[in-house]
């Protein structure tokens, strides 16, 4: 796998579920001769609801709710076929959802 680079993308509503994620993928990675760029962390997205409590009057009772993203971007230059088959077999957490591009 000559002159490649391989991008992974992790997002998760757990700041501590993609932490431990990207350690292990970057130890996985550095296990198996690769050399790793990151993780970067990216811009976390706030979203925001904001709902009425009363079911009828009362337009200044609401309550506010927030979702946020957090973000992690990881680069793997010259991956080895060994890595590329370790990080296959590697087992991540639940609410991690991984996006891996080939550049």
């Amino acid at each position: 796998m000559q002159n490649q680079r391989i991008r992974i993308r992790l997002k998760a509503f757990d700041y501590k579920l993609i932490d431990a994620s990207t350690a292990e993928i970057v130890e996985t990675a550095k296990r198996t001769g690769a050399q790793v760029r990151g993780p970067i962390p990216l811009p976390t997205r706030k979203e925001r609801f904001t709902v009425l409590t009363s079911p009828h009057v009362n337009k200044d009772a609401r309550d506010q709710y927030e979702i946020r993203t957090h973000k992690r971007l990881i680069d793997i230059v010259e991956p080895t076929d060994k890595t590329v088959d370790a990080l296959m077999r590697l087992d991540l957490a639940a609410g991690v959802d991984v996006q891996i591009s080939l550049g």
